[in-house]
Order: structure tokens, then sequence, then C-alpha cells
């Protein structure tokens, strides 16, 4: 082998450690469960976690195959439904405690809305133990955004309620809607010129809404969100210049208590995941992988994130994450998209080590 081959091997072997888990002191966690492949013609993308506050055991997961629809999966990752209702690219939950119902939100790109099914908590719980549940194939109300819609997600203002926000795809506009007894666009801001925005999660309890900025730039954002809708100075928490390479897509956040926790980011580009502190500043920790388990494979080219805290039973005592596979290598040589369900406790005990 001449000078130059060992050369670049050599730096091969650098870019190989550099964009993977020899990054700083990333660590590797592993899947317990994953869900079926989506169909050949789909694309799975963001997963949303519902807990059933009923009987926590009936708890589900829906993943959106952007394409076709959305599907549901309990707590092992079987899939209890598929609802063919349309292109729902991305999707987002929070719960109504007032009038007990479940909010589902999601951007449809076939008619550029963002969807919203409300769901009544009783029922579903009912419908589950009858194995009769599914997901209406039309939402309860549309809000047309005037924009080619992308990422979606919500959670509660105290002075303006059950709202969402959605993000445009290939533009850098944000739009903020409450919903009350119907759908109403509040506001619409830019995310700082973005060329794209992509995933975005609302922590409801610090009134903080961060938003990543894939393709040119690669920027993970975050605004406060106060009644007066001034959105002209965010903070920004990383760049590709920084902790993220590639594209930052998925975000969600694991709430430790009230305001404290962690922001969890994909980091495309080296298949990993990112995590901030849940406080401002919001300093970077550490990043991890999800590797492969026996007939599970690894985690690679991540999109969308979720997570909870509650106690789900012996498999996730402390909650549950569930991130997009970007491309299933175990199940054969077609390869497609799907979900894994990882154990948030794995994550915990080696951030405290």
């Amino acid at each position: 082998m001449n000078k130059n081959s060992i050369l670049k091997k050599i730096y091969s072997l650098y870019l190989l450690c550099f964009f993977s888990i020899c990054q700083l002191n990333a660590f590797s966690v592993i899947s317990i469960y994953e869900t079926d492949q989506v169909k050949i013609n789909g694309d799975a993308d963001d997963p949303a976690i519902w807990i059933n506050n009923i009987n926590i055991n009936n708890s589900l997961v829906f993943g959106t195959d952007k394409y076709n629809g959305i599907y549901t999966y309990n707590l092992k990752a079987e899939t209890l439904d598929f609802s063919p209702a349309g292109n729902i690219n991305n999707i987002d939950i929070i719960s109504d405690d007032i009038s007990k119902t479940t909010l589902l939100f999601g951007s449809n790109r076939n008619d550029s809305s963002l969807d919203l099914w409300v769901l009544d908590n009783n029922k579903m719980n009912s419908d589950i133990e009858s194995n009769t549940f599914k997901l209406p194939v039309k939402s309860t109300l549309k809000g047309h955004a005037d924009m080619i819609v992308y990422g979606v997600c919500s959670g509660h203002h105290e002075y303006f309620g059950n709202i969402a926000f959605i993000t445009e795809d290939e533009g850098s506009r944000v739009q903020l809607w409450s919903y009350r007894d119907n759908l109403k666009l509040l506001h619409t801001f830019n995310n700082q010129d973005a060329t794209q925005s992509e995933g975005c999660v609302y922590d409801s309890d610090n009134s903080t809404l961060f938003i990543s900025e894939e393709q040119d730039r690669g920027i993970l954002r975050a605004y406060k969100i106060n009644k007066n809708l001034d959105f002209s100075a965010p903070i920004i928490i990383d760049t590709r210049s920084g902790n993220i390479v590639g594209d930052p897509e998925g975000v969600t956040i694991y709430k430790s208590n009230t305001n404290e926790g962690f922001v969890i980011l994909s980091s495309q580009g080296n298949s990993t995941l990112n995590i901030y502190s849940r406080r401002y500043p919001h300093n970077f920790i550490n990043s991890f992988n999800i590797v492969g388990n026996g007939s599970i494979d690894a985690v690679t080219d991540t999109d969308g994130v979720d997570v909870v805290n509650n106690n789900l039973g012996p498999l996730f005592p402390k909650g549950l994450l569930v991130v997009q596979d970007g491309s299933n290598d175990g199940a054969g040589s077609i390869r497609k998209q799907n979900f894994k369900f990882v154990s948030i406790k794995d994550v915990l005990d080696k951030i405290d080590e």
C-alpha cells in the first residue's frame, strides 16, 4: 500500500470516527421493540405517543406514513390500525383534561392544511379494550394554511389555550393556531429566514418553542412565546459548526420534572440523537446512537422522534422514546422505514454515568 493510499485510509477512518459514536463521549443504547415496515410505496416519518390515563397499559403510539396515512401501535410495537388519512407528514398530541379529550394534530400535504382529530379518551380506551380502535380517516377539523405544510407541534399556553405550530416546506414561515371550539390562525412569523424549517416541539411549562432548520444551514433555535407574540429574538442553540451533523430533524422534550429535563434532537447526518438541557441556555450535554439488538437492526438516518416520562411497565419504567428508522435493514432486501421503541431509562442511566 503506497503512502497516498495509507493517508486516504487514515483520513477515512478519522471521518468515520468523527461522524459516529467516537464524537465526544457519545454512547449507545438498544431498541426493545420495532414496528413492521411501512408499505413499499410508503415512508414512515413521525411518531406521537398517547398516554392513556384510564389504563396506562392501553397507551398508544401513532406513526405517520407521510404518503398514505397514520398507523396506530400498542406498546409492543404491534400494529392495531391503519387510517388512510392521506399525506400526513408530522403529528403531535396534547390532552385536554377539562373536556377529557385528546387532540391529535397533523400536517396534511394533500390540501396544505392543519388537521385536528378530537378524540374522546373514554371511547378510545373502551375501543382499545375491545380491539376495535380505529382512527377516523377524516379529521374533526381543518385549518387551511395557505402554504405547503411540513412539521407540527402542539401544547398549552396560559394566554392562548390549546395551540399548535405548523412549519412551511421549503420556506421560512411558521404559523401559530389556537383551538377552542374551532381552529383559528393567530399569527405567522418567519423562522429567521430559514430555507426550510423541519421539526418542532413546544414546551408548555416553559413557554418555549424549539424549531430545527434543515438543508442549507442546519440550526436548532428556541423562541419564548409571550402574549405579545414577539419572535424577533430567537436563541440559537446549536448548528452544524457545533454538534449537529447534516440535517437536524425531529425534536422532542423529556421532562424530569415540571421545568427541567432534556431536549432530544435527531442529528440525521451521523444517525445520532443530541441531548440538550431543557432549561436556558440549553447547553449541549451529549449524543447517542441506537445500535442493533439481535433481530432488531440499528437506527440510521433518523427523522421524527417522541418521548414521554411515564412509567409504562418493566421495560419502560422511566418512559418511552420512539424514533423513526430511515432504513429498516433487518427486513430483507427491500429496505423501508419503521419505528423503534427505546427505554428512555437506558439513555438517562448513561447521562448520569
